[in-house]
């Protein structure tokens, strides 16, 4: 019996396939605990309905990811931070911070966690920090960080 997969089931496929299993197996397991559904033409129809909505989603948040990305190329943040005899400086400049500035200043939320920087920022100056939006899709944010007045 042909089975069309609802969740993903260990040694068998993942989540919209459509598997070959037994009959007894599709009808004592797969039916009854809601795993997948029988492969019949109306549900293979609603299969690929899902799946193109699916792709047009995928290419619209691929898109609104690209469009953000040139708007944080074209900007810069400002940030400062102490700094005391001989330009040591007391601090530094995190994720949080980041994301913080980019709300105030560009207007724009980003999630911290999506900021990727190695390290937190520790010295004065121009730095390129690259900002991850979609998996595809990875931004340069430049962020100034002066001293604090």
């Amino acid at each position: 019996m042909k089975v069309i997969l609802l969740q993903d089931v260990k040694a068998l496929g993942k989540k919209g396939e459509i598997v070959n299993v037994n009959d007894g197996y599709a009808r004592n397991f797969i039916l009854p605990k809601k795993l997948g559904i029988e492969a019949n033409g109306k549900n293979m129809n609603d299969l690929k309905l899902q799946k193109s909505n699916q792709e047009k989603i995928a290419r619209e948040n691929l898109e609104a990811a690209k469009k953000l990305s040139e708007e944080l190329a074209k900007g810069q943040i400002v940030l400062s931070i102490k700094v005391g005899d001989g330009g040591k400086t007391f601090g530094s400049v995190s994720s949080k911070e980041i994301a913080v500035a980019v709300k105030e200043q560009m207007n724009l939320d980003i999630d911290k966690k999506k900021i990727q920087l190695k390290e937190v920022i520790k010295t004065l100056g121009e730095h390129q920090v690259p900002i991850k939006l979609h998996p595809e899709v990875t931004a340069q944010l430049k962020v100034i960080v002066k001293e604090e007045v």
